[in-house]
């Protein structure tokens, strides 16, 4: 049984796609199948009454843990002198969702990705097509040519690496992110405290009433940044 059957195979019949799809690559594919799945959505597979092993959810599995590898060997021999925490964060930076999102759609991936006509296009299936191409280029062409594609065609010419690196998280939108998601009410109790001639203050965060983390700053903004900074920190 065919793995893609009753499928179309929408890179190889219009042409002006694949070509594009090369083009962002920077080789040819040799096993288009999978990279058809990578851009195939749950929703297709599901409307289309295929497995779910047809869709690029697996592919997906595969390229996260392919990214977060490549990624954590680049930013190794980039930053010979960087300890392992702040190596963390910075391949953290690269990996997030919200990051691989905006990625995919700057490299015209969302154009590619197939779903079905009642799925909302949540810019978050769009990073989840992105690790999937990962995966099925991993498998097509081995490691070394993938770590090629995202090392001399992703980062050097979709990401500045100088600038992620130095960003600062807004841990406080982060914060009010996780809340909604998890159904959470959060709160700060604020405190102004003097050393010497100096003010500061004292921010504690409360999760559903429950004291989870304390920070300090010379606002209460940044006081309260810190406290969620370190909430996210210890969840890590």
């Amino acid at each position: 049984m065919s793995l893609f059957r009753g499928i179309r195979y929408f890179l190889l019949n219009d042409k002006s796609k694949y070509s594009i799809l090369r083009s962002i690559l920077g080789f040819r594919p040799l096993n288009m199948s999978l990279y058809e799945q990578a851009f195939t959505h749950s929703s297709v597979a599901s409307q289309e009454n295929r497995d779910a092993e047809e869709s690029n959810e697996r592919l997906e599995f595969l390229g996260d843990a392919v990214l977060g590898a490549i990624i954590a060997e680049y930013f190794f021999l980039k930053y010979p002198n960087t300890n392992e925490g702040e190596l963390t964060k910075m391949r953290s930076k690269l990996v997030s969702r919200n990051f691989l999102n905006q990625l995919a759609i700057d490299m015209g991936l969302d154009t590619f990705l197939e779903t079905s006509a009642d799925t909302r296009r949540s810019k978050s299936i769009f990073g989840d097509a992105f690790e999937a191409l990962i995966g099925a280029i991993y498998l097509d062409r081995g490691y070394s040519n993938c770590k090629k594609f995202v090392v001399e065609k992703v980062i050097k010419d979709y990401i500045e690496v100088s600038k992620v690196v130095k960003e600062d998280v807004d841990f406080k939108s982060k914060l009010v992110e996780y809340s909604q998601k998890e159904k959470i009410k959060f709160s700060f109790e604020h405190q102004q405290l003097s050393k010497g001639n100096d003010i500061y203050y004292v921010a504690r965060l409360y999760l559903n009433n429950k004291e989870t983390s304390v920070g300090e700053g010379p606002s209460k903004k940044k006081a309260e940044q810190m406290a969620a900074k370190i909430f996210f920190e210890k969840s890590e």
